[in-house]
């Protein structure tokens, strides 16, 4: 008979039964490249430029990681029939050369349909402006996975050095929905994979974020792929391992975190006079830990490190 998982203790066992590996079941991510160029005139129109493929390169900030060759192969199919309907939009890098900033799905299916010009928007902008217009333009077009979205959202914040409000603004989100897209990031890298390809809902994700351990969050995926779990069912299950002690508040041993002190208490209270988002610090039984702190603003940062300082 097989060992049960390593840290799962016997409460989690009899709730989530042997979970086998769902490795087997797991879908790829497919990333195909474009093909191969051939000869076939286009036309100018009043606003728009016809450009020579050669000319254009692909958009380094292209937040698109895979592109459906069944899509791709349709789309240029189309092409070749109708020609290229909506133009890309580039900016100019140089004389002859020129930068995509949205439309990559078109230029590569244009290059599978043979065509050397395509028309094109020829726009101005810095790479920060590049960046900001290739990742809204790709979002607004409601085209990506949840987690390109989400690290979409990422690369706004850290890259042009947006907050979660400007960010939301710029998007006509509220920042609750922001947050919550990023929220998916702090899952493994497997559940991920499984959220990105459609083996798991975004319903699902939610949920596995209720579990804190990154071990039970996995088994747990295995389990929705496996058995075909509805987000309701997962929810069930989640309870269960809650009631059992082996969910949220645990460490991946399986032990229950330590009390926390009321030093870290009183830590928590002073800290947050500086800050209006959730303050958390968790324990280990050891007296290891950490100290988490929501911040809204630069503005926030700067009063508390004034505070420190005097």
């Amino acid at each position: 008979m097989s060992q049960p998982p390593r840290g799962l203790g016997k409460g989690l066992s009899a709730i989530l039964g042997n979970v086998p590996d769902a490795d087997e079941l797991r879908k790829p991510a497919v990333d195909n490249a474009a093909g191969n160029t051939a000869a076939r005139p286009g036309r100018s129109a009043a606003d728009v430029l016809m450009l020579p493929l050669g000319e254009i390169e692909p958009n380094p900030y292209q937040p698109r990681q895979t592109f459906d060759r069944e899509e791709l192969d349709g789309l240029a199919a189309s092409i070749k029939t109708l020609g290229l309907i909506s133009p890309i939009t580039v900016r100019r890098l140089a004389a002859d050369k020129y930068q995509i900033i949205s439309g990559e799905r078109r230029f590569r299916a244009c290059q599978m349909a043979g065509l050397t010009e395509i028309p094109a928007y020829v726009r101005e902008a810095d790479d920060q402006g590049m960046l900001e217009m290739a990742i809204v333009e790709n979002i607004q077009r409601a085209n990506l996975d949840p987690i390109e979205v989400a690290l979409s959202y990422q690369r706004l914040m850290d890259e042009c050095n947006l907050t979660q409000e400007a960010m939301a603004d710029r998007l006509g989100k509220s920042r609750s929905s922001v947050a919550n897209q990023l929220r998916l990031l702090r899952l493994p890298v497997k559940v991920q994979h499984d959220l990105k390809v459609g083996q798991i809902s975004v319903g699902h994700a939610k949920v596995l974020l209720g579990v804190e351990d990154p071990d039970i969050q996995v088994k747990l995926c295995d389990l929705v792929i496996k058995n075909g779990l509805n987000v309701r069912q997962l929810e069930q299950k989640v309870a269960a391992i809650q009631a059992a002690g082996a969910g949220s508040g645990t460490v991946s041993a399986g032990k229950k975190v330590g009390e926390v002190p009321q030093v870290h208490k009183d830590l928590c209270r002073e800290v947050a006079k500086y800050f209006k988002g959730e303050i958390s610090v968790k324990r280990k039984p050891n007296g290891k830990g950490t100290l988490t702190i929501n911040f809204s603003s630069d503005s926030e940062i700067g009063g508390f490190l004034d505070a420190l300082k005097k």
